[in-house]
């Protein structure tokens, strides 16, 4: 029951992903119930993402998304998770999208974080308390970095938050940071604590 819960929450379950939940025995306590699962036809083992290691088992309708993922439509798809999400494979399975910058501080999958996701890839990290972001390597395109921006506006249309104010980017100033147009062009505004971001009223 506990490696079809963990299939079902990540799609594809990895030696990673399985040392992310924490389990007593790791990947070893659960690969032999994967390998009988398999056998029964239950569920299919294959290298099916890139980059995550030969040891991949996925249930058949996680496979059948990956397919229709694998050719996109033309809009962009964009998702704000919770960094510690499942869903959000940044951080357990994957690396994340980082520059070789050495003043960055190092992300991590924390409680009250979040994640912008643009098709699919980590663009934007909101550490806990709101008020720093980090960009990561596919924000470099200025169209991914608006709607990164952009999707923030969910924190406050949800009830999360009442108001988001982004104090530091990259940790300069956001006054002093070349992403602040983006953050302006996705809708925030000029405010004397940073750059805000407010629910409808």
């Amino acid at each position: 029951a506990q490696s079809l819960a963990m299939l079902e929450r990540h799609g594809v379950l990895t030696r990673e992903a399985v040392a992310n939940e924490g389990l007593d025995g790791g990947f070893s306590a659960v690969y032999p119930v994967l390998r009988a699962l398999e056998d029964a036809g239950r569920i299919r083992r294959g290298y099916f993402v890139d980059g995550l290691g030969a040891a991949q088992f996925a249930l058949a309708g996680a496979l059948d998304r990956l397919r229709a993922a694998r050719d996109p439509g033309s809009d962009r798809v964009v998702h704000l998770l919770a960094a510690a999400d499942p869903a959000n494979p940044y951080g357990a399975a994957l690396p994340w999208p980082r520059r070789s910058d050495a003043d960055r501080r190092p992300i991590q999958r924390a409680a009250g974080a979040y994640v912008v996701l643009v098709d699919g890839v980590a663009a934007l990290y909101l550490e806990r308390g709101g008020s720093t972001l980090q960009t990561l390597a596919p924000s470099d395109d200025p169209e991914i970095a608006v709607l990164a921006a952009s999707a923030l506006r969910e924190l406050l249309l949800d009830g999360r938050l009442k108001e988001l104010v982004i104090k530091k980017v990259d940790g300069l100033p956001v006054a002093d940071s070349p992403f602040r147009e983006r953050l302006l062009a996705g809708g925030f505004t000029t405010g004397y604590r940073g750059l805000v971001l407010r629910g409808a009223r």
